[in-house]
């Protein structure tokens, strides 16, 4: 039996009856769904990480001129919270 009580107070919630009845019936179903998976045979099957085969592809930091119009241009950059030049500034997405 799930003891939600325990889990809520191991995470530091505080959970009202009508919230720890729901958790427990999701707790339940969630570990109902593990225990089928456990069931299943994967001795002949290679642990892998993805089964797609797809890897991370990085494409090349590329710039487009969408507008022409160089007053249209300079509105667009006036709402911009950081830009460097004619472009808007960005934090590094990967490191």
């Amino acid at each position: 039996m799930i003891d939600v009580k325990h889990i809520a107070k191991l995470a530091r919630f505080g959970l009202t009856e009508k919230e720890e009845e729901k958790f427990k019936k999701e707790l339940s179903a969630i570990l109902d769904f593990v225990a089928k998976l456990n069931e299943i045979d994967t001795k002949n099957i290679e642990p892998t990480a993805q089964v797609t085969g797809t890897i991370n592809v990085f494409g090349n930091d590329e710039t487009n001129l969408i507008c022409e119009d160089k007053q249209i241009k300079e509105d667009i950059l006036k709402n911009a919270p950081a830009k460097e030049g004619r472009y808007f500034k960005v934090k590094r997405v990967l490191e």
